[in-house]
């Protein structure tokens, strides 16, 4: 191949695989937080999102995202079933790594992408309602914003900037999250909480690891962008894990696991938009920024009384977005010259541009996304009944158990 740099093929390739690993690690967090009666249902909707988000992808994904340009909103079907791409082609992001290798990274973005929203509904949505949400979803709310922000659309144009999710992530799903729950509504029965705090921390340990390919590999080659964009994802987790630890720990007078483990995973969704944009001593004041305000998120969603059953909206959504406006001031082509200034460094324009993106994208994303959920539940019922509720979704959507019996 023309171009072709080994070692930045094989680092892409590595970070394909870390990302790839943080959907699985993401069905341990969400399956030890909830009950024993309803681990497999939740574990189960991230792993299927491996295997039909693939599908969708490899068919039309990919080409709706990078494929030409449909009004600055979408791409176009020219690529569709990877047709054209060869063993030749350069991928566009560094004509040094293969298309082929663009087109698998980018894949494990779409099939973790929705899989976060299914945390915020936990133990109260049938299976098939959740098969057409995530079709659905990836069509109406994903496609078209990695489209606008990373595939040549009219955010792109604009000159927004968003390192690795910030916007395509971690917002749009935690605001689709509270959309989810405002529209299903609360649980009838009382999850007992975390059956397996071990589990968690699997969980954790496992998306952090891979978190460093989510954030690293968004520089899609290796150079001191890259190692900064790796460290700052370090800096950021640890911060704002140890803020939300102390919060805690002054709330509720002992120092909680799951506390900390929740503020690591608020300090990686927002670091994610600004990674390799950013200083690390910006990283360390944008972790501290996120343990704080996540973890205040999380208690106005107690007051509110809002059902989001393992906190997809406080951690991913409200990280997701202070993300990006703390990238619009913090940003500085010191450390990224391809990057951007922010509003410390002189350029408020670069800060508007920021804030007015994630407005934007809050409101496409739960507008779509309430709609949807009505429409679904015209065709299925979006919301399991009360019975099958009482008795757990894994023996009665899946005829499964992820324990033998109760109480072992």
């Amino acid at each position: 191949m023309p171009n072709l740099d080994t070692g930045n093929t094989a680092f892409m390739l590595l970070c394909t695989s870390l990302v790839m690993l943080m959907t699985p690690g993401l069905a341990f967090l969400y399956g030890g937080l909830v009950g024993r009666r309803n681990v497999l249902a939740i574990m189960m909707q991230s792993f299927v999102s491996m295997g039909w988000t693939t599908v969708i992808w490899f068919a039309v994904g990919y080409s709706l995202c990078f494929s030409g340009d449909v009004g600055g909103i979408i791409g176009n079907l020219d690529q569709a079933f990877l047709r054209g791409i060869t063993l030749s082609t350069p991928a566009a992001a560094n004509d040094t790594i293969p298309l082929l290798v663009f087109v698998a990274y980018q894949m494990m973005f779409a099939i973790i992408t929705p899989a976060l929203i299914t945390g915020a509904f936990s133990n109260r949505v049938t299976f098939k309602a959740w098969m057409l949400f995530l079709t659905g979803w990836l069509f109406l709310v994903y496609f078209p914003f990695v489209h606008m922000v990373w595939g040549g659309g009219i955010l792109q144009q604009w000159g927004v900037l968003d390192y690795a999710g910030g916007i395509v992530v971690h917002n749009i799903a935690g605001i689709a999250a509270l959309a989810s729950v405002l529209y299903v509504g609360r649980r009838r029965v009382a999850d007992p909480g975390p059956h397996s705090i071990p589990l968690v921390a699997l969980g954790t340990g496992l998306l952090w690891f891979g978190w460093y390919g989510f954030n690293a590999g968004s520089q899609f080659r290796v150079d001191s962008v890259t190692a900064v964009a790796f460290l700052n994802t370090d800096v950021a987790a640890s911060f704002a894990g140890i803020a939300w630890l102390v919060l805690d720990w002054r709330r509720e007078k002992k120092p909680k696991f799951v506390g900390f483990l929740t503020g690591a995973v608020g300090g990686l969704a927002t670091i994610t938009p600004a990674a390799g944009y950013v200083s690390p001593m910006s990283a360390a004041i944008i972790g501290i920024v996120a343990g704080v305000v996540c973890y205040g998120a999380v208690m106005f969603k107690n007051r509110m009384n809002w059902d989001d059953a393992l906190d997809v909206w406080g951690v991913h959504g409200v990280g997701g977005m202070i993300g990006i406006i703390m990238l619009g001031i913090f940003a500085t082509k010191t450390f990224n010259p391809a990057g951007a200034d922010g509003l410390l460094a002189g350029n408020a324009a670069f800060f508007w541009k920021e804030t007015a993106a994630v407005i934007g994208s809050s409101v496409w994303a739960f507008v779509f996304t309430y709609g949807m959920l009505w429409l679904i539940d015209r065709i299925t019922p979006v919301k399991v009944g009360a019975a099958d509720e009482a008795h757990g979704l894994d023996a009665i959507l899946h005829g499964e158990r992820a324990y033998l019996e109760d109480g072992i």
